[in-house]
């Protein structure tokens, strides 16, 4: 089954991957048979969760929450639906606030952007999502999705929860809600709502730990299509599909996706977008939750049966998936940088809103980041981050901290709510020790002077070997970088919806004393 053109328009949307790009195709002719290859799922071992993805031509876009980090809304691009790289981001900051500026004990944590819905449509690139800690929706338009600049909208008095919307035969249509979805018509730009909201679905109310919500929005052949993730309460999280004949319904639902890979029996695998290639085969990214390093995403292939896209074999999620796509390059190198460019790369976010201060020119070759007042790492100004990468991954970083004054800090951090770092902390009275904190608690030091020193994290997210422990991170030091001293203690890494997103390393530099700290490279590789 096949969507036509004039119910189903390409549309484009990005999700980025560390250094990859993953795209999700709508409707297309065909073309002569291509290539094959054999893609294993995870896509990418990285958290790239809420994803939606669309296609434009034979390019695919994704795009995925990224919450409170700014540079936000990632756009990641793919021409094979396997290989990612990410080419730019739909906004530098929401709003300069004390939210984003962490300032007065406020922040963004497990909010920020959520869920965005991508699409494209007679020459516009159109992105719609929600920030929980603005309480209202952000719809950027643009005719650029890699240059930009993006076109803003703000609804202040609506809250569209995950939302997704449709163009369909001149009219544009937004899907929005958990448990009760919801329907209302906006201005064919975008730029108002014009109608009254509706409930077009009342999902089950009893039994039901998580109902239907992350909804994905369509219109192919002669139904409307909803995609969304529940979760039984005696099952597991699940793809369910609702259709109808009628845009506001009845609609009937079944369920086309439902299992888990890789040994997690409790990490169901759903939410997420319909992709079709212009060769008109279907595939559906769905993400799957995998412990600390975050919301995976996993391509499964789609089937038209009876008129519902049922998705992996028959509803049982596939971790080897064939592509009828020529393999469009090979999987980019991870998260590393040496800092000679004269911007960051894009794999690079802030937590929260980009500091004063920082710079890659004060001492070319090296990053300069400039300590702040902060009570610890979740409030800290300029702490740069970027996604860690499964089923094993080591971060690395030279730091110089000389320029560090009293009562400053800085080092290489494992990022989320329950965090661990090491760095070089300067005292008040001049003295200066290598650092160890679990959060803000002391956990080992040794002397140290203003000599350069090599910071290493190593984490193990899936067990390879018998020996390894899921969700573990290590830590080490070296005056040289190659003689290592990892030190004697574990940390127990636990993905927590307060922050709502998997670990990540960071570079950070904080403190009353005012300094800075200079970071020569950073390295990010598997093992």
């Amino acid at each position: 089954m096949h969507a036509p053109q004039s119910f189903f328009p390409s549309f484009l949307l990005p999700i980025l991957i560390g250094t990859t790009l993953l795209a999700l195709s709508c409707a297309g002719g065909k073309n002569e048979a291509p290539a094959e290859q054999t893609a294993v799922n995870p896509i990418t071992w990285t958290d790239i969760p809420d994803n939606d993805v669309i296609r434009v031509g034979e390019d695919y876009y994704m795009v995925s929450t990224t919450m409170f980090f700014c540079p936000g809304a990632p756009i990641m691009h793919s021409r094979d639906l396997v290989h990612w790289r990410i080419v730019s981001y739909i906004y530098d900051c929401l709003e300069d606030d004390d939210i984003y500026n962490l300032r007065n004990g406020k922040n963004a944590y497990g909010s920020g952007q959520w869920a965005t819905s991508l699409r494209y449509h007679e020459g516009w690139y159109y992105a719609l999502f929600v920030a929980n800690d603005q309480r209202k929706s952000y719809l950027y338009k643009t005719r650029e999705i890699v240059a930009g600049p993006w076109e803003r909208t703000v609804f202040d008095d609506w809250f569209f929860h995950d939302p997704s919307l449709l163009f369909d035969e001149g009219r544009l249509w937004v899907v929005w809600g958990n448990g009760d979805l919801k329907l209302v018509e906006l201005a064919p730009d975008g730029s108002r709502v014009i109608g009254e909201e509706r409930i077009i679905l009342h999902a089950p109310d009893e039994g039901w730990g998580l109902r239907a919500e992350g909804a994905h929005f369509y219109h192919i052949g002669e139904y409307y299509y909803i995609i969304e993730i529940d979760w039984p309460e005696d099952g597991i999280r699940q793809a369910t599909c609702w259709r109808s004949r009628q845009i506001d319904g009845p609609y009937e639902h079944k369920v086309v996706l439902k299992g888990t890979l890789g040994g997690r029996t409790h990490d169901g695998i759903a939410q997420g977008p319909l992709i079709d290639t212009p060769s008109g085969d279907w595939y559906a990214m769905q993400f799957q939750d995998h412990g600390a390093i975050g919301r995976i995403p996993t391509l499964q292939p789609v089937t038209w049966t009876e008129g519902w896209p049922m998705m992996g074999d028959n509803g049982t999620p596939l971790e080897q998936v064939t592509i009828r796509l020529p393999e469009a390059g090979a999987d980019y190198a991870w998260d590393s940088d040496d800092f000679d460019a004269d911007s960051l790369a894009l794999v690079w976010q802030w937590n929260h809103k980009a500091p004063d201060g920082w710079s890659l020119t004060a001492r070319p070759g090296w990053l300069r980041l400039q300590a702040a007042p902060a009570g610890g790492i979740a409030d800290a100004r300029g702490t740069l981050t970027q996604r860690t990468a499964g089923p094993r991954c080591v971060s690395e970083t030279l730091l110089d901290p000389s320029g560090l004054k009293p009562g400053d800090q800085a080092g290489l951090c494992a990022f989320q709510s329950h965090s661990a770092r090491l760095g070089i902390e300067a005292a008040r009275d001049g003295s200066r020790a290598l650092v160890l904190r679990e959060k803000e608690k002391k956990i080992w030091e040794k002397p140290w002077d203003n000599a350069p020193i090599h910071l290493r994290i190593r984490y193990v997210f899936t067990p390879v070997e018998a020996a390894d422990t899921e969700d573990t991170a290590f830590f080490s030091w070296s005056a040289d970088g190659e003689q290592w001293n990892e030190l004697p203690y574990t940390l127990r890494m636990t993905f927590t919806l307060d922050y709502f997103t998997g670990y990540r390393s960071a570079l950070y530099c904080f403190g009353a004393g005012g300094g800075t700290a200079d970071f020569d490279q950073f390295r990010q590789y598997t093992y």
